[in-house]
């Protein structure tokens, strides 16, 4: 019995591990998309914002539980947001409002494909 709870609770881990980063890279997303047409949310950075430490221990999972590297994409498009993000912030890129969402959906597409493509043709066996 406690085995076989302990089984569920490691299974339960490992979906929670693998389904985060998605959940939070795409509410990253509909943040920067909402936050365009000045609709802003407090509650969605509350919920999916993450620190450098936490970002550094997903990483550190995925190798450790041998993630396919399809899994991190999630986890470099938040890394990817955040340092658009720093460098508007410090360095005001000279960017208008379109623009600046432009570069945050181009970064999504990319990421996106990226996925796609390690998901379907490289990691097959997931």
């Amino acid at each position: 019995m406690e085995e076989r709870l302990s089984k569920r609770i490691y299974k339960g881990e490992l979906f929670m591990i693998e389904l985060l980063p998605m959940i939070m890279a795409g509410l990253y997303f509909l943040n920067t998309v909402l936050s365009y047409f000045y609709m802003d949310y407090e509650i969605i950075s509350y919920v999916s914002g993450i620190g450098i430490l936490p970002l550094l221990f997903l990483y550190l999972t995925s190798y450790c539980f041998g993630f396919c590297s399809y899994h991190r994409i999630p986890l470099h498009y938040i890394i990817c947001n955040d340092v658009i993000c720093w460098a508007d912030s410090y360095y005001e890129l000279p960017l208008n409002n379109l623009e600046y969402l432009s570069l945050h959906c181009i970064a999504a597409f990319m990421c996106i494909c990226l996925f796609t493509y390690l998901r379907f043709r490289v990691c097959k066996r997931h």
